[in-house]
């Protein structure tokens, strides 16, 4: 009994997605119903976790660990998905979409992350993750009768599947070097075993870069990006990465901690890889959801960045930046569900010709995230990119703080080209417009928050300095 109140939040959501399924199948259209009471339960869950103020502790042979980090991560998870579906159902009806089973696997997913996140032993861990990994292949071909859809679900599902087996390869390799699944029996035995446990490593990192789009394994990103539904590539670009992101501190500050100088240089190269793709290979996008992928490829490499620096203001950057990232996609994947012409949605960039004309607005919430994402001050995505390269140049690594800054200037570009697009093109036809006040209110508290987090920026980093993973 002691064990199972710590995991209230996981039973929560394992019994409300079993209930769910059962109202799912005996009720005829009972999307409405499945999905308000989706995003309820997502709201209950933040406020159990936010309330919950238990020191950190570590459950079933200490195979599960509840402590600050998870419990920040997973509010971040939580608060990201009650966005996406606050602001997508209206898409998901249009596009005649609207399955009970959508907003259940945002669910499954988000139950798979949480074990992810609070795993301290790696069949806890690889469980977590397959939960999830399945439920996103579900998610990418939910649109059966698109041909891009399907074509989405089958090539991640391909290519998440071929690094899986290599992530679940090197955790094998790494039990049988050091004779534990358990985090901390790893990290006792790594000094010892360095040469094995570096080959488990490089297979792990491996796994993790592929499921945060990091370069050289991003090859999937933007055509599942591209074909996937709007409402599901929204939840992609955010939710997951926040998760993958932080697995990706959890292993490198626990149990390959002691040979962060083989990690260090393999993160690096992953980080700088990320940010000059990221920079170069949306330049020529037309697709706006292209875009956001190699978009998202680049500020992954900045993530990375300061999980490379191995230090404890390097991995409390990086929170913030997730932080800061979720915000930002969050707001301009609102915007690209209100580009709808003509009864149907419209993804190209030249569609935004001349939009600040008929749209003041929503033009300018969108100016706000572009200059956001691009790193201009006093916005939040400044202040981001200034905590990852402070704590990288603390760590001496100059080289990746220079890679760092010349892309954000180089990346600056593609993000002032749409602006220059919606404020000095020749108008189109407006878009659209409807009452949806969940797609309003997420891109209103998105600038909102980017808009004035250097007024208050002491608030969130009070909360995430309070966050120990050493």
């Amino acid at each position: 009994m002691i064990a199972i109140q710590y995991l209230i939040p996981e039973l929560i959501l394992s019994t409300s997605i079993f209930s769910l399924l059962i109202i799912g199948v005996f009720i005829k259209n009972s999307f409405n119903i499945i999905y308000r009471l989706s995003t309820f339960v997502i709201f209950l869950l933040i406020l159990i976790i936010i309330s919950d103020n238990n020191d950190s502790v570590k459950i079933f042979n200490k195979s599960f660990i509840l402590d600050e980090f998870a419990s920040f991560s997973k509010i971040l998870i939580l608060v990201s998905s009650f966005f996406v579906l606050l602001m997508s159902k209206k898409y998901i009806l249009d596009i005649k979409n609207n399955k009970f089973e959508y907003p259940i696997i945002i669910l499954l997913s988000i139950l798979g992350m949480f074990f992810m996140v609070s795993a301290n032993d790696l069949i806890l861990f690889y469980l977590g993750l397959e939960l999830q990994s399945l439920s996103l292949y579900i998610l990418a071909s939910i649109d059966r009768d698109n041909l891009k859809s399907s074509e989405a679900g089958i090539k991640y599902f391909v290519l998440s599947a071929l690094s899986s087996g290599l992530l679940l390869y090197g955790c094998s390799l790494l039990y049988g070097f050091t004779g534990s699944t358990n985090f901390e029996v790893i990290a006792n035995n790594t000094g010892d075993l360095k040469i094995g446990t570096i080959f488990a490593m490089i297979f792990i990192l491996v796994g993790l870069a592929f499921k945060v789009a990091a370069v050289p394994f991003h090859m999937w990103t933007p055509d599942v990006y591209e074909g996937s539904p709007t409402s599901v590539t929204s939840f992609f670009s955010t939710v997951p990465k926040i998760a993958g992101i932080a697995v990706f501190i959890r292993f490198m500050y626990s149990p390959f901690y002691e040979i962060i100088d083989q990690w260090q240089f393999i993160l690096v190269f992953i980080s700088i890889a990320s940010m000059i793709l990221g920079a170069v290979a949306a330049i020529g996008q037309n697709n706006i959801k292209r875009l956001i992928a190699y978009s998202s490829i680049g500020h992954i490499g900045y993530a990375i960045a300061g999980i490379a620096s191995g230090t404890e203001n390097g991995f409390k950057s990086t929170l913030t930046y997730i932080l800061i990232y979720a915000a930002m996609n969050i707001g301009i994947f609102a915007f690209v569900f209100l580009m709808k012409r003509k009864g149907k949605y419209v993804e190209e960039i030249s569609e935004l010709s001349g939009v600040s004309k008929n749209h003041p607005l929503t033009s300018l919430s969108l100016m706000i995230i572009l200059f956001s994402l691009a790193g201009i001050p006093p916005l939040a995505g400044f202040f981001a990119k200034f905590y990852i390269f402070m704590a990288v140049v603390e760590s001496g690594m100059y080289t990746l703080a220079i890679v760092g800054l010349v892309t954000t200037v180089v990346s600056a570009f593609y993000y002032i080209r749409i602006i220059k697009i919606m404020y000095f093109d020749d108008p189109k036809k407006p878009f659209e417009s409807f009452k949806e006040y969940g797609i309003y209110s997420s891109l209103a508290l998105s600038c909102i928050f980017l808009v004035s987090f250097f007024l208050y920026p002491s608030i969130f980093n009070g909360i995430i300095s309070n966050i120990n993973i050493f």
